[in-house]
């Protein structure tokens, strides 16, 4: 599978009381990656949300990864995305098989980035590229460094941090394989607004 387009990550906050419907409305628009991340401690709704999103996805032909939990992604028998802080990427990889999908935070590290390819991964995530309600504290990363990794990382690259369809095209046109979108896709006020933003990310790859 080609991993190149818009990875949608849902917000629990930013999607409270529209879960579903808006992220069908983005799944309507195209989205290679679905990215379940909630930071709560509910478990049963988490299982619940998750397995929800899974049936979604493969209506559509998208693959679901779950952030940060390996046991629930191989539950459910779909990928994982591992913070710098979840431990090495061995494990999971074990625990998932060679075919699941596994991504691994990066911040604005090549060494890093090495690293997660040595253990396995199968795209490396790069950011905060601008400004990000969601991780205002951390580490800037540039266009220089993406056209590093472009050269030295043999793997797909994304690209997340307070990624706008007004901020996008330059990421692309520096070598990211896939927008990683929160708030500039799912902030909308609307589901056809979902879908049309959805759409419009997609085409930044398509020239």
């Amino acid at each position: 599978m080609k991993l190149r387009g818009l990875y949608a990550i849902t917000d629990s906050q930013l999607l409270a009381g529209r879960f579903l419907s808006h992220v069908q409305a983005a799944l309507e628009g195209g989205v290679c990656l679905l990215q379940y991340r909630d930071k709560g401690d509910d478990d049963a709704r988490r299982l619940r949300e998750a397995e929800a999103l899974k049936t979604l996805c493969e209506r559509y032909g998208t693959q679901l990864i779950i952030n940060d939990d390996a046991e629930l992604a191989a539950r459910l028998g779909v990928g994982v995305h591992l913070g710098q802080t979840d431990g090495p990427l061995t494990p999971a990889r074990a625990l998932l098989g060679r075919q699941a999908i596994i991504g691994s935070t990066c911040h604005a590290s090549l060494d890093l980035a090495a690293q997660a390819a040595s253990e396995g991964a199968s795209y490396v995530a790069f950011g905060r590229f601008f400004n990000s309600t969601t991780k205002p504290g951390a580490p800037a990363a540039s266009l220089s460094l993406l056209e590093q990794a472009r050269t030295q990382v043999k793997l797909p690259i994304t690209v997340i941090g307070g990624i706008t369809l007004d901020n996008a095209a330059p990421l692309v046109a520096h070598g990211a394989d896939l927008l990683a979108v929160i708030h500039g896709l799912f902030g909308a006020d609307s589901a056809q607004e979902v879908t049309r933003r959805a759409r419009a990310f997609n085409a930044l790859f398509a020239s």
